[in-house]
């Protein structure tokens, strides 16, 4: 079974006023990276998402609602954050197989050649 998680990559608290209740200090913005894991693999992707929550009336806040000033910090963020690079980790199950496969390939080929007979 694959499950995408996210993790947190950076938080940032935002001084703009939130456009639902106009608080100058709830806004809080978080970028988060795209985490794939299945039995054979634990993958970090490039994928990368954005959140903006105001934690003085416990809002989220989608782009539709951003004001041009939120624009302008969150794009400035964007450029900030640095996601961590693409990777792929091997679980235990998959080393398993790719030897399990790769000692029955090279049978198989001591078979075919003679080298092996049963």
């Amino acid at each position: 079974m694959k499950t995408q998680q996210f993790f947190t990559l950076k938080e940032v608290k935002l001084n703009n006023n939130c456009p639902e209740c106009y608080s100058n200090n709830g806004l809080e913005l978080t970028f988060k990276q795209r985490l794939v894991e299945n039995a054979f693999y634990k993958a970090i992707t490039e994928d990368t998402i954005n959140e903006m929550r105001c934690k003085t009336c416990n809002t989220d806040i989608f782009p539709v609602r951003w004001t041009n000033e939120i624009e302008q910090v969150v794009a400035y963020q964007k450029r900030a954050v640095k996601p961590k690079p693409k990777s792929l980790k091997l679980k235990k199950l998959a080393w398993i197989l790719i030897v399990f496969d790769a000692v029955l390939f090279v049978v198989i080929l001591l078979f075919v050649f003679g080298v092996l007979k049963f």
